[in-house]
């Protein structure tokens, strides 16, 4: 393990409307020791009330996903998408050469709890894209982001991977990196590699190691981030 970024050290940002923990720099948070690993370059572990959200804004030459842990989010974009995205689902928004979009809580009332990731791209300027699926587990782990959009999974402008890990209680994996990166963002339950207790926000990378093998102390979810070597 090369880098453990710990929920509570994370930054902080509450606006009342929304509290977001993040885990890289962000906004008006500013860490030199937490810039991003390789490709990835933001996970904002955001909360947000009923009946709030972020109203229309833009971004360029970015992948942003967004993966809902509890409630629903609505998405609302510049090239005609308006989707709701329910807990467990996973969307991608590629920003490519412009585009605008806002997101709501689904709720009047009930807060929702997502993630958003933003993931570099290895190309700039293209046509903006929008996926969104509902992908079931298979297996300890499963793709949920790739770069050929594989087994159902959504496609990516970068050389990387996203994978949901999950582990019942005593069962453990290893995960390979060989001269890639790796980031492991833990959503829920608790483990260990090695003598570092891990649980939810709690996060490992990998710049310079070859495996990370963890052990599930309780069932748990994550998610694995197979990335490059450096951003391309």
């Amino acid at each position: 393990m090369d880098y453990i970024r710990l929920a509570d050290d994370r930054g902080r940002a509450n606006f009342g409307w929304l509290d977001s923990r993040h885990t890289f720099s962000f906004g008006h948070y500013y860490d030199a020791k937490h810039m991003g690993i390789s490709a990835l370059r933001v996970i904002n572990d955001d909360r947000v009330r009923g009946g709030a959200g972020f109203d229309t804004h833009g971004h360029r030459d970015m992948e942003i996903i967004s993966y809902v842990l509890d409630g629903a989010l609505q998405h609302k974009d510049s090239t005609g998408n308006e989707f709701v995205i329910p807990a467990g689902d996973v969307q991608l928004m590629s920003a490519g050469s412009g585009i605008m979009h806002s997101e709501y809580n689904a709720s009047a009332n009930d807060p929702v709890h997502f993630l958003q990731i933003w993931i570099q791209p290895n190309m700039r300027g293209v046509k903006p894209g929008y996926q969104q699926a509902t992908i079931k587990q298979h297996g300890k782990l499963t793709a949920l982001v790739t770069p050929d959009g594989r087994d159902g999974s959504l496609s990516i402008r970068q050389d990387a991977t996203l994978s949901r890990l999950e582990l019942k209680a005593g069962e453990s994996i290893e995960l390979q990196v060989g001269s890639r990166s790796g980031y492991l963002h833990i959503l829920s339950g608790q483990a260990h590699s090695g003598q570092q207790r891990l649980q939810g926000g709690d996060g490992v990378g990998l710049v310079r190691s070859d495996a990370l093998v963890l052990q599930a102390d309780t069932d748990m979810q994550a998610l694995w981030f197979d990335l490059p070597e450096q951003a391309s």
